[in-house]
């Protein structure tokens, strides 16, 4: 389980502290589907980059299994088990889709098995596997690259920050279909950024960030209806005038 403890983030703007999160505090409970959400500029990346360890907050405790893991690094937090999804994979020159899963794996992989993985986003597994990750592929496919990386990676937690970013309508009702997939698959959690209804409809937990702060956590249930709610309550203030 992970838990956050009075988490806050600042930065120095214009010789003032600017805070992005305020006082945070919350469980994310194993094998669960968590999704993050909240107006833009509410502070919900930079959550994300906290839990994963790329940020470190000025405040505050993250807690690992019962385990201060505050001060680690982004690449300890991966040995520990909490890996974090880039919007676009690592590019290096020569580099193809089959090494990229094969490194993400941790271990020697045939090309039967990256084949697999390939299949479960949805790929031809025999057009990509032997492919340079470059300019040659789509938003659509680096996405379902990137998740197969994470299925190899089987890690405990994986942190998804705004997936559905620069693809198409097509490649996006693609990527619910293998979130859903991967849900079911994966023992691990999958925690999401995300203002997406169609992902928050998946969810089996939903926090809402708003102004750096927790303004809502609990099951789908309860408190997607109180998201759309706002959300039509919004729309009508706006048509009204």
């Amino acid at each position: 389980m992970l838990e956050l403890c009075n988490i806050s983030f600042g930065v120095s703007e214009d010789s003032r502290q600017k805070e992005i999160l305020k006082n945070i505090s919350l469980k994310l409970e194993d094998n669960r589907f968590t999704v993050i959400t909240g107006p833009n500029g509410g502070g919900k990346s930079t959550l994300a980059k906290v839990i994963a360890g790329i940020e470190k907050p000025t405040e505050g405790k993250i807690l690992w299994d019962g385990e201060d893991i505050t001060d680690l690094s982004v690449t300890e937090r991966a040995k520990l088990g909490i890996s974090y999804a880039f919007q676009q994979p690592v590019r290096f020159k020569g580099i193809t889709v089959f090494d990229l899963i094969q490194l993400a794996s941790g271990q020697k992989m045939s090309v039967e098995d990256a084949c697999h993985y390939l299949s479960e986003v949805g790929l031809c597994a025999r057009d990509y596997v032997r492919r340079e990750v470059n300019a040659s592929l789509s938003g659509g496919e680096l996405k379902r690259i990137e998740i197969a990386t994470v299925m190899a990676r089987n890690t405990r937690m994986t942190v998804f920050d705004e997936p559905e970013a620069g693809i198409d309508l097509w490649s996006f009702q693609k990527l619910i279909s293998v979130f859903e997939k991967l849900h079911e698959t994966n023992h691990g959690s999958i925690l999401i950024i995300s203002h997406q209804e169609r992902i928050l409809n998946i969810a089996d937990e939903i926090v809402l960030i708003a102004d750096g702060q927790l303004t809502a956590s609990g099951s789908r249930e309860a408190i997607l209806p109180q998201i759309l709610d706002k959300s039509v309550n919004r729309s009508c203030k706006v048509m009204g005038g």
